[in-house]
C-alpha cells in the first residue's frame, strides 16, 4: 500500500482552486484578459503557473508554492539538460489521454558506445542531427544521444564522453553501472544536467552520490521487479535524490507481453491507487531487442520498432534506441505526435488566402478547409503540379472538409465571408471560385451568398491537376 498521502486528481481542481491563490490584480501582463480567465486555461494545461510574472515575486511566494504543490502532476516533470537544450519528460496528470491533454512528448534518444569506431560515432550523431521529417506542418526531430559503457573501461568512456559532447549540443544520457566509470564521463559534461543510467541494488549508494554532487537526474533500475523498484525509490527519496526516472525493464522476446503489463500496472498503480513512490517518468529501452540472437539486423530493427510503438502507447516517457534507419524512426515520431496532440482541439493551420506559384489576375481561386492534413495534402498536390492559383483556407474550427460540410462549419456564409475578408476580389479579374468535391452541396448557395460564380472541382486533391487542365480557364468566362 502506498505510503503518501493522496494527491487531488487534476479533474479535480477547478479554476477556483487556481484563482484563490493568484493575485487577482487583473493586470493582463499574462495576455488574459482577468485573472480567472488565466486560471481556466491553468487547469486546462495550456497556460503554466509561471506564466503569470507577478506570481514569482516574494510577496507571492506562499501562494505561489500552494500552486506549485496543487498543480504537481501525479506523474512528475523530470528535467535533462539545460538552456535550449533541456528536454521534460513525465509531467502526465491523467491515465488515458481522452480525459486529458498529455503532456512533454516521449523524447527518443539514439546510443553510441564505446565499442564503436570513431567513423561510426560521427555517423550516427550527424544522422541524429540531421534527422528530421515535415507532418502535417510540424518539424519531427529525435531528441537526445544515450551514451553507453560496454567496455566498462574508465579511459574509452571519458574519451567517448568528450567526444560526443564537443560534436552535438542535444541533451545526454550517460549508461554507466559502475560508478567509477560514471564519474570519469560525467566529469566532462557535468554542466550539461545530463540523465544518469543507473541506479540498481547494488550501487544505489555511490550513483545517488553522484547525482547529489552534481545535481543530475537519476535513473532507477529493477529489471521486472516492481517491488524492488519501489524500493529503491523509498531509500533514494530518503537519501535525498528526487529527481529519479523508473527503468522497469524492456524485455522484447520472450517477455514482451509482460513489458507492457509492467508498465501499465506501474501508471495505473499511480493514478488509481494515489501510489506515490511510482510517480516518476518511465524510461523504455527498445534497444534491448539488439540483444536478441536473430541474425538479420533488418528483423531486429523492425521488432525494436514495434516494441518503441507499444511503449509510447503505454506510458514510457523516453525511449532509447539504436537503430538508425527512417523506416524504423518515422513511424515513432508520427505516432507520438498523434499521441500528444490536444484531443480536444483538432491541428489546424491558420485561415487565410495562400498564393501558389505565381499568380496572375487569371489564375483559379480554390477553396479548402484548415484542417492540417487536409491543408498539407492539397499543398502538396498543387505544388506538386506547378499550378500558379490562389487557395482560400477557411477556418472550420481544425475540421475537414466532409466533416466542415456535415457540421456546418463550412457554409455559403463561411466561404462567402473569407471571399470578402481576405479582399479575393481584389486579386483576380474574373469571378470564379472552385469549392471542393466533396462540399458540392453548398455550390447554389454559394453563388447566391458570395455573387461568385461556383465550379465543383474534384472530391480528392490530387485531382486538380487534371481538373484545370479540363476545365480551366472556364468556357463561358
Amino acid at each position: 500500500m502506498p505510503e503518501h498521502k493522496p494527491k487531488k486528481s487534476i479533474k479535480e481542481i477547478s479554476p477556483i482552486d487556481v484563482y484563490k491563490l493568484l493575485p487577482k490584480t487583473n493586470c493582463g501582463k499574462c495576455h488574459e484578459t482577468n485573472c480567472m480567465t488565466f486560471a481556466t486555461r491553468v487547469v486546462n494545461g495550456e497556460l503554466a503557473i509561471e506564466d503569470c510574472p507577478l506570481i514569482t515575486e516574494r510577496k507571492y511566494h506562499a501562494e505561489y508554492e500552494k500552486l506549485v504543490d496543487l498543480m504537481t502532476p501525479p506523474v512528475r516533470t523530470i528535467t535533462i539538460g539545460k538552456g535550449m537544450n533541456t528536454i521534460r519528460i513525465g509531467g502526465k496528470y491523467v491515465l488515458y489521454r481522452h480525459e486529458f491533454t498529455y503532456h512533454n512528448p516521449t523524447p527518443i534518444a539514439i546510443d553510441v558506445a564505446d565499442y564503436m569506431s570513431k567513423d561510426e560515432i560521427v555517423a550516427r550523431i550527424k544522422t541524429l542531427e540531421s534527422f528530421t521529417f515535415n507532418y502535417i506542418g510540424r518539424s519531427l526531430r529525435l531528441d537526445a544521444v544515450a551514451i553507453r559503457s560496454t567496455l566498462h573501461e574508465q579511459a574509452a568512456f571519458e574519451s567517448i564522453v568528450k567526444d560526443v559532447a564537443n560534436r552535438t549540443d542535444l541533451p545526454i544520457i550517460l549508461c554507466a553501472f559502475d560508478p567509477v566509470v560514471m564519474s570519469a564521463g560525467l566529469a566532462h559534461v557535468k554542466d550539461r544536467r545530463p540523465l544518469l543510467y543507473a541506479a540498481t541494488r547494488d550501487n544505489w549508494k555511490e550513483m545517488a552520490d553522484i547525482a547529489i554532487q552534481y545535481n543530475c537526474p537519476l535513473v532507477v533500475s529493477a529489471q521486472h521487479d516492481i517491488p524492488g523498484l519501489r524500493s529503491l525509490v523509498k531509500t533514494l527519496l530518503k537519501y535525498g535524490v528526487s529527481d529519479l526516472v523508473l527503468d522497469p525493464g524492456t524485455s522484447v522476446e520472450p517477455g514482451l507481453a509482460t513489458t507492457i503489463h509492467e508498465f501499465s500496472q506501474i501508471r495505473r498503480s499511480v493514478f488509481l491507487q494515489n501510489d506515490e513512490l511510482l510517480g516518476y517518468p518511465l524510461l523504455g529501452t527498445p534497444i534491448s531487442a539488439w540483444l536478441s540472437s536473430e541474425l538479420s539486423k533488418d528483423v531486429i530493427s523492425w521488432k525494436e520498432a514495434c516494441v518503441a510503438s507499444m511503449l509510447i502507447s503505454r506510458y514510457a516517457d523516453m525511449l532509447i534506441m539504436h537503430s538508425v534507419e527512417g523506416w524504423a524512426l518515422l513511424p515513432q515520431l508520427i505516432w507520438r505526435f498523434n499521441i500528444y496532440t490536444d484531443p480536444r482541439k483538432p491541428v489546424s493551420v491558420e485561415a487565410g488566402v495562400k498564393p501558389f506559384g505565381s499568380p496572375g489576375r487569371a489564375s483559379p481561386v480554390l477553396v479548402t478547409a484548415n484542417y492540417a492534413l487536409t491543408y498539407f495534402i492539397v499543398e502538396n498536390d498543387i505544388r506538386s503540379s506547378n499550378i500558379d492559383c490562389y487557395l482560400i483556407i477557411v477556418d472550420t474550427g481544425g475540421n475537414s472538409v466532409e466533416s466542415a460540410v456535415a457540421g456546418r462549419y463550412l457554409t455559403a456564409e463561411s466561404i462567402s465571408n473569407a471571399l470578402k475578408d481576405y479582399k479575393v476580389a481584389d486579386l483576380v479579374d474574373h469571378r470564379y471560385l472552385i469549392i471542393p468535391g466533396l462540399a458540392a452541396r453548398l455550390s447554389g448557395e454559394t453563388e447566391e451568398s458570395s455573387g461568385w460564380r461556383v465550379m465543383v472541382g474534384p472530391r480528392d486533391s490530387s485531382g486538380i491537376p487534371e481538373f484545370l487542365k479540363t476545365h480551366w480557364p472556364p468556357k463561358d468566362a
